[in-house]
């Protein structure tokens, strides 16, 4: 056959072409011959994972031989559609099968709560909320939905889930992870087979999955990102590695390191916890792949990488670096570790061999470029209703005073707060943007819209964000909580209380004399001891995403409410860090808390 451009590529024809490419062939088989014929500078390539801004024309792919290309958080084509990622990336696959060997690219994305680089994709609650719901099933369903709306754009891997068992409320990733339990954890690793099937490549819009970050992200002192995981071998895989296990078991493709420390040692450089653990005891057969520019820092010294960060990363177990700019200073220092002896032979082979294996695995040899039939599922009813069952299912209720939840049919109902109706703050990070923003970010329906569509005919909806205006109405619904954040960004160590704007909400309200519902929209517990009793409900929401209407129909009775807490929520900033077992343990709501409401419409 001839791929686009007119270059031709290596045939398949039965029985006259390479092992590699005749899919009638085994696995190893396939990538045994295939390696057998690559050069140093073809495998180096393979190891090789960077940014696509970093790329000057898909002409780069083939000179670089690249294994893989990512965006990272917010970037995306300048026509950001499902047409324009699938014109981006069919480019650079192109690009790939125009080289001596046609081996296709990975493209990696962080569609880490649905599609979130995708403009108008849906985006599903974050994972605190998924942990919430204990709802395995509907945690695959999730993944699945996922992997269609990423397949449409020709991207195959997803940067997700995200496994930390997060034991400090004041880390900035809280909401990245399903619950402070690890068992929990282990549980929702079912997301897993929603990206990729129960067995990689067998449907046809499977993409590959990474559990990240291994390991111990977590469970840092004082919640710091990126600090010092501080625990002995036994404690940290009672809690950290247990939902690696589970992952492991369900197959999952890759495995992405940890920016963290275990004991004073970096992750990216750990061989024990990489190579004796993962691979060894845990029998992993997918690859690793290191975090942004996670290798840079193993010498110590900023900047670019050295050939101390290559080979140690390397030898440690690391198989694909994410580089993620520079391919060529990252190429060249790889070939002369190589080259020097510094990284044995057999090493990279290893490396390769499970980039290979997994490519082979997904299909990706017969099927490189993208589905554009999937267009249709992006942002799709059938999506956006899974999405908006989730978010009901992930609300928590922690109090319920004199039965005002659910609200009755007919009622007169004020809104107020900076979270009822911003899109883009109820989505949280990793949508549109690495770290999000308030506003209209992308399509959906926010909260205020939900209660209002709720409401109906039958009642009155007014709405003032300060919470002005709210005497004479049967109810206050108040959504509070936090703004976007990400990461490092996001840690907390303020003491995690309401800001003056939320306070002054509450005030306003609690002077117009109405019974108030608080909605906490945020990306972890919130210590709102002091102004609990200034409400007469509270529920939790999380960051429930684009489908708001999933809040109303709790508050509302069109759903029961039916989550319980995944995390301990503490009574003050003194308490922190708060988990269940500890001793002594008094939480404000304890862990597995929350309220039942049974749907009334």
């Amino acid at each position: 056959p001839t791929l686009p451009g007119g270059s031709p590529s290596i045939t398949a024809t039965a029985g006259a072409g390479p092992v590699y490419l005749d899919p009638r062939q085994s696995v190893e088989a396939r990538t045994r011959d295939l390696l057998g014929r690559m050069t140093l500078d073809e495998k180096v390539g393979q190891m090789t994972l960077i940014e696509r801004s970093d790329l000057n024309g898909p002409a780069d792919v083939a000179a670089f031989h690249l294994g893989a290309v990512l965006s990272g958080g917010g970037s995306a084509p300048s026509d950001n559609t499902p047409a324009g990622w699938a014109d981006m990336i069919d480019a650079m696959q192109e690009g790939a099968l125009r080289t001596r060997l046609a081996i296709p690219i990975l493209y990696g994305t962080d569609a880490v709560h649905g599609d979130g680089n995708l403009l108008n994709a849906t985006i599903f609650p974050h994972n605190i909320g998924i942990g919430a719901t204990r709802d395995v099933a509907l945690a695959e369903l999730i993944g699945r939905a996922t992997a269609e709306e990423v397949a449409a754009t020709g991207a195959n891997w997803t940067f997700s889930p995200c496994l930390c068992v997060a034991r400090d409320e004041r880390w900035g990733r809280t909401y990245e992870s399903f619950s402070e339990d690890p068992l929990l954890v282990a549980d929702m690793t079912a997301v897993i087979n929603g990206y990729q099937g129960t067995v990689l490549g067998a449907l046809p819009q499977s993409i590959l999955a990474t559990a990240k970050h291994y390991l111990g992200d977590g469970g840092t002192t004082h919640g710091v990102n990126e600090g010092d995981t501080v625990l002995s071998e036994d404690e940290l895989r009672s809690i950290h590695l247990l939902p690696f296990t589970s992952a492991v078991e369900r197959g999952v493709g890759s495995v992405m390191v940890s920016f963290s420390s275990v004991n004073g040692e970096l992750m990216h450089a750990n061989t024990h916890l990489i190579t004796d653990v993962l691979k060894g005891e845990l029998a992993f057969e997918g690859f690793v792949v290191s975090d942004w520019a996670g290798i840079n820092r193993i010498d110590g010294a900023p900047g670019d990488v050295s050939g101390e960060d290559v080979a140690t990363a390397v030898n440690a177990g690391v198989d694909m670096v994410m580089v993620p700019f520079g391919a060529p200073l990252f190429e060249q220092t790889l070939r002369t570790e190589i080259e020097s002896g510094r990284i044995p032979p057999a090493r990279i082979d290893d490396a390769v061999r499970r980039i290979l294996s997994i490519k082979i695995r997904m299909g990706l040899f017969e099927h490189p470029m993208t589905d554009r039939s999937l267009a249709a599922t992006v942002g799709s009813a059938a999506h956006r209703a899974l999405a908006r069952r989730a978010v009901a299912e992930s609300l928590v209720v922690l109090k319920n005073e004199g039965d005002l939840l659910p609200i009755r049919s007919g009622r007169r109902v004020f809104v107020a707060g900076k979270n009822a109706d911003d899109i883009g703050s109820q989505s949280g990070a990793w949508t549109v943007t690495w770290q999000g923003a308030p506003g209209a970010a992308t399509q959906g329906t926010s909260i205020l819209q939900g209660i209002r569509d709720a409401v109906g005919d039958a009642g009155t909806v007014g709405y003032d964000e300060g919470g002005q205006g709210a005497e004479g109405y049967d109810v206050a619904i108040a959504v509070l909580g936090e703004e976007p954040y990400a990461e490092s960004q996001g840690d907390r160590h303020d003491g995690l209380g309401l800001d003056a704007a939320d306070r002054a909400v509450l005030s306003n309200l609690g002077a117009a004399g109405v019974p108030i519902v608080a909605v906490l929209v945020s990306g972890r517990p919130l210590v709102i001891t002091d102004q609990l009793p200034d409400m007469d409900a509270l529920v939790a929401a999380w960051l429930p995403g684009t489908e708001g209407a999933g809040v109303a129909d709790v508050l509302f009775g069109a759903a029961p409410a039916t989550g319980k807490l995944s995390f301990s929520w503490p009574r003050s900033a003194d308490q922190l860090p708060i988990n269940v077992g500890d001793q002594p343990y008094d939480p404000l709501f304890p862990f597995g808390y929350g309220l039942e409401l049974r749907a009334t419409r």
